[in-house]
């Protein structure tokens, strides 16, 4: 089949470098708009983008996929099936009526649960065990559409939103590939998605990264590692922004402070919460690179009493 692969950040890479190991043709790649990065801000091309200037393969980056130009192109184009992996862009129904077998989307969740922007993130923040990834019909609504397939992936006590995409990415690969074959097979019809069991996952926010230490401990691990890469937990101290890494929770302590109470040891850094204290992993001081909260500690030199915001 002649397919058109929409994606862009990194996590969308496995699949499209596992479609280019199948039979079929992937003829283009949609990916957003070279985006301005790094201290120089100039502008750099999506990692989905730099795959398929690698390969060879045309890249179409529209500002939105209902622009008239895109359009004319991937009519041009006349794709069999459009496989989407977080492209990050609205599909309107006058670009999803253009492949001949439409477009399907690798989503990581079971669906119904956790549709939107930030499945896996949800997940981890809701303490979920376990997760998964769908394929299904893309249509107008919001993860709506019928599923080909599914897999289940145990989310670890330890799993950051990064390291457990990462995994879903690799094995989600495999899904969309055979996914694509069934469908090239006409060995596979979609089931639609049971009517209970919905759950909806928008987009982590900055506000939503920062974290409550009134909260009980197990919360506030679940809160700083579903913000793990992005958008980054956060606190503050003497009235500066703070970004922490994923936390351990510590039982057994018997001086419950108020939280977000500091408390330095020599060889770890407490806070106090609603239940039983957590210990620092790394932190990222305003204007520097990421550091143990030993080192931290060493030079911020906390006072009795002090404590995150």
């Amino acid at each position: 089949m002649r397919l058109v692969f929409a994606g862009t950040p990194a996590v969308a890479v496995p699949p499209l470098e596992r479609l280019l190991r199948t039979g079929h043709e992937v003829v283009a790649v949609v990916t957003r708009p070279d985006a301005p990065a790094g201290r120089g801000r100039r502008l750099q091309r999506s990692p989905v983008g730099e795959v398929a200037d690698a390969h060879g393969i045309e890249v179409l980056t529209p500002a939105k996929a209902g622009d008239p130009d895109f359009l004319a192109r991937l009519a041009d184009l006349e794709p069999d099936l459009a496989p989407v992996v977080a492209y990050g862009g609205l599909v309107p129904p006058s670009a999803l009526a253009v492949p001949r077998l439409g477009w399907i989307n690798l989503h990581f969740s079971l669906l119904p649960a956790w549709r939107g922007a930030a499945p896996v993130q949800h997940a981890i923040l809701h303490g979920d065990e376990i997760t998964g990834a769908a394929v299904f019909q893309l249509e107008k609504g919001l993860d709506t559409g019928p599923v080909f397939g599914t897999l289940t992936e145990l989310i670890r006590p330890s799993d950051t939103a990064g390291a457990l995409l990462e995994r879903l990415s690799v094995a989600g690969a495999e899904l969309l590939a055979q996914v694509v074959d069934g469908i090239a097979a006409g060995a596979l019809t979609p089931v639609a998605q049971p009517s209970d069991g919905v759950s909806l996952a928008p987009k982590l926010t900055v506000e939503d990264a920062h974290v409550d230490w009134s909260a009980p401990a197990f919360a506030i691990d679940r809160r700083i590692r579903a913000c793990t890469p992005a958008p980054g937990a956060w606190t503050t101290f003497r009235g500066e922004r703070i970004k922490v890494g994923p936390v351990r929770s510590v039982p057994g302590v018997a001086d419950r402070p108020a939280p977000g109470t500091l408390l330095v040891e020599r060889k770890r850094i407490l806070v106090a919460t609603a239940t039983d204290p957590v210990e620092l992993g790394e932190v990222v001081p305003p204007g520097k690179k990421a550091m143990q909260a030993t080192d931290w500690a060493r030079g911020a030199r906390p006072e009795p009493g002090e404590r995150f915001e």
